[in-house]
């Protein structure tokens, strides 16, 4: 009897579900307005709708003591309500339906950036963008007021100043200092010391041109700050933090409380800068664009030579120290000497600052508070530590930021706005503005999983037996 092997038949193939049928993957548009729906599509209308609640309380009208809750009321119950929540659903449909809209985002970014990168990685690239913002930069006092250039030197320019010196010690060395504006009233109270005989009762016997004060007060500044950091430095992230932030404030509360410094009435009658040189007889007075070209003139010649440190042997070390202390002092890097260098360097241009301020207006020991302290390292962190143009790009947005809103305002509420912005920064942006590539690629990795993105902080390996 023989037996025949059959072969069970293969089933047909099932058809495969479509967007249209049931079962099929969802499209994109309907994923999206799946999640409008979700509950995380709810939470996400709910935060949308307390920023425009936010920005109602922001824009409305300010508080009274004997109606503490009368503000609150004006500004969420008044019609006005409406447009804010208006924003706050167009921000909810702008969020989710983001990811829709991505690539378009990114083919236009790359469109962009691709011609600018391709110019700055040519031989004279980046040297012919430089250029061109510096021609922009020259012009541009002769399109704003006196008024706005006023602040373009007070605000603008000596922040920048400031936070360029502040970028070599955490930009570079990776050294957090929250003290760091008591190097500016040094070089300040210099000047009044030793350019005018009436400004402040302690004098030099002889009143000196400012432009002989400047190489007094980079060296007083850079001798303070090698007396703070040399006790100090070995310390790491917020413990030298904390020192630094002390050191601030006692520069400020001697200087608004000792006879000599004229206590909290300031200094009177600082000379101006000028110039009594082979005939040539110029003197600096009230026009603020004479300081405008001197402050860019000395803002480009540090930003060339921190350039040059920067790609130095010093400028290396200093990436090590910043990455891994502990690491880098391994390896024979003087870390102590080198950190003492960054404090030094950064202290004697915010002495150099100081001078030129305190040659152009009044100043009392008010303008070197710890807020100011705390607006310079926000610039540098917002521009991009350890980039130069970033730091002064930042300067440009957030003092250009306070100004604009001098006159929309009241001064209480500025502070708001200001936080607003750096918040949003720091969410979409953490890297700043300009970030310099280390910097960039460092939270790139740290997103991914990889290294960390604190380098103001103890290194990885400290951190770690730490724990």
């Amino acid at each position: 009897m023989s037996t025949t092997s059959t072969t069970p038949a293969t089933p047909p193939a099932a058809p495969t579900p479509t967007a249209s049928q049931p079962g099929g993957p969802a499209s994109p548009g309907g994923a999206a307005v799946a999640a409008l729906v979700s509950w995380a599509g709810l939470r996400r209308l709910g935060m949308c709708v307390l920023i425009g609640l936010t920005l109602a309380l922001m824009t409305g009208p300010n508080g009274k003591a004997a109606q503490p809750l009368g503000a609150v009321r004006h500004a969420i119950l008044a019609p006005r309500i409406v447009t804010f929540l208006i924003i706050a659903v167009a921000l909810w449909l702008a969020i989710s339906f983001g990811p829709l809209g991505r690539p378009l985002w990114l083919t236009a970014a790359d469109a962009i950036r691709g011609p600018v990168t391709s110019v700055s990685e040519q031989r004279f690239g980046a040297l012919g963008l430089n250029l061109a913002l510096l021609i922009v930069a020259i012009i541009l006092p002769m399109f704003f007021s006196t008024a706005a250039v006023t602040w373009m030197v007070d605000g603008v320019g000596i922040y920048a100043l400031l936070a360029l010196g502040l970028n070599v010690v955490i930009g570079y060395a990776g050294m957090l200092d929250l003290g760091y504006i008591a190097f500016f009233a040094i070089g300040a109270y210099a000047t009044a010391y030793f350019g005018s005989k009436t400004a402040i009762p302690a004098h030099f016997p002889h009143s000196l041109n400012p432009f002989f004060i400047f190489p007094i007060a980079f060296v007083l500044a850079a001798v303070a700050g090698v007396l703070l950091g040399a006790p100090t430095l070995r310390l790491r992230g917020d413990y030298l933090a904390i020192v630094t932030l002390g050191f601030g404030e006692i520069i400020q509360l001697i200087a608004n409380n000792a006879h000599w410094t004229n206590g909290p009435r300031g200094a009177f009658g600082v000379p101006h800068l000028s110039i009594h040189l082979l005939g040539i007889n110029y003197s600096w007075k009230l026009d603020p664009r004479p300081y405008y070209y001197l402050l860019l003139a000395i803002i480009v010649l540090v930003m060339i030579a921190f350039g040059r440190l920067e790609r130095s042997r010093i400028g290396r070390a200093w990436a090590a120290i910043r990455e891994d202390e502990i690491a880098a002092e391994a390896t024979g890097v003087p870390t102590l000497r080198l950190k003492l260098l960054a404090f030094a360097i950064g202290a004697s241009v915010s002495g150099f600052a100081g001078v030129l301020f305190a040659s152009k207006q009044f100043f009392n020991p008010q303008i070197f508070s710890l807020q100011a302290s705390f607006l310079v390292v926000t610039i540098v962190i917002f521009g991009g530590m350890g980039n130069r143009l970033g730091v002064v790009v930042g300067s440009v947005i957030l003092q250009g930021l306070a100004f604009y809103l001098r006159d929309k305002v009241p001064a209480t509420d500025r502070f708001i706005y200001f936080g607003a912005v750096v918040v949003v920064m720091m969410i979409f942006r953490p890297q700043g503005v300009i970030p310099s590539r280390r910097r960039k690629r460092e939270i790139s990795l740290a997103e991914h999983g990889v290294g960390h993105a604190d380098s103001l902080g103890s290194s990885p390996t400290a951190a770690e037996g730490a724990r």
